[in-house]
């Protein structure tokens, strides 16, 4: 069981990433699946979290309307398209993966089953 993620890097303020994360080792309809971020002397925060089955979401209230979550089940990744970053956006963006549903998995982390490595994301201001 394998989460990878890819696609952060730096960035001016106002700018856009897309983060991927790739899974291997389990099929798609098995796990809720999320993106969650830590930054430097800061607490791991829930950012956005997709259910396995019918597409729920579920977004903190700093990335609302900037970051959009979305899933490619036939590629068993999932994605997140985080527009008008801002500073507070910078941190280490990790993928996660639960059995369970989102509303446990959103936004505490409980019952998360696997944890991808992390790929940074800075926006400068």
């Amino acid at each position: 069981m394998q989460l990878t993620e890819s696609g952060g890097g730096l960035v001016q303020a106002g700018g856009s990433l897309r983060l991927s994360c790739a899974a291997s080792g389990f099929a798609s309809d098995d796990y809720a699946r999320g993106w969650f971020r830590q930054a430097p002397g800061k607490e791991r925060e829930g950012v956005s979290c997709i259910s396995r089955s019918d597409g729920t979401t579920y977004y903190a209230d700093s990335v609302k309307g900037r970051f959009t979550i979305s899933s490619d089940k036939a590629k068993n990744t999932v994605y997140l398209q985080m527009n008008s970053l801002k500073p507070e956006d910078t941190a280490v963006y990790y993928c996660a993966a639960s059995a369970g549903d989102i509303a446990t998995m959103c936004p505490d982390s409980y019952g998360v089953d696997y944890w991808g490595k992390g790929t940074p994301v800075t926006v400068s201001s």
